[in-house]
């Protein structure tokens, strides 16, 4: 039995979870999300609790039993609490500014990039820190849009300008020595 798929997942008050066969739709103070599951696994929702079951021992359907109760666990967080992401910038003259609901960076281009947010998700801007926080209710789509955002300069290896995550580790390398033959 998967350690992971069967725990159940608490539902905490004030969000709403509804199990139609194998269509899972969880509803919170955060909003709205909903997701199709295979029918391999069985979902219950039993009182203030979803349980997880498998249908049989095969390695494909063992391997969706835990991925299912951590998708529904992921979706009953993201409605009640949401989830971010705080994405850095840095380097001489990098800054990052909000036009709307629009983020448009200033990141060594000859042009600024302004990135839009799709539907569910919201930017945060502390332009001191120079920090950017991609917050939602849908953790797939926070981590997308925040991997997304940091492709546009991804931090190089010298001097460790470019955008990365709060926290991330940049690997760095030596420049030249200038030594002669």
């Amino acid at each position: 039995m998967s350690r992971i798929g069967r725990l159940p997942v608490a539902v905490p008050a004030g969000v709403q979870v509804n199990v139609n066969g194998n269509e899972v739709s969880v509803k919170g103070p955060k909003g709205e999300l909903k997701r199709l599951f295979p029918k391999t696994v069985e979902i219950k929702l039993e009182g203030s609790e979803v349980n997880v079951t498998r249908s049989s021992e095969e390695a494909s359907v063992r391997a969706m039993h835990g991925t299912t109760r951590a998708l529904i666990n992921n979706m009953v967080v993201g409605v009640s609490t949401g989830f971010s992401k705080v994405l850095e910038i840095e380097g001489v003259g990098y800054r990052v500014e909000l036009d709307g609901k629009n983020a448009v960076l200033y990141v060594g281009y000859s042009h600024s990039v302004t990135i839009e947010p799709p539907t569910g998700i919201t930017f945060v801007a502390d332009v001191k820190t120079r920090q950017l926080t991609v917050s939602g209710s849908d953790v797939e789509l926070v981590g997308q849009v925040a991997a997304d955002i940091r492709k546009v300069r991804p931090p190089e290896p010298y001097k460790g300008k470019g955008i990365h995550y709060l926290g991330e580790k940049i690997r760095r390398k030596a420049g030249k020595t200038g030594k002669g033959k």
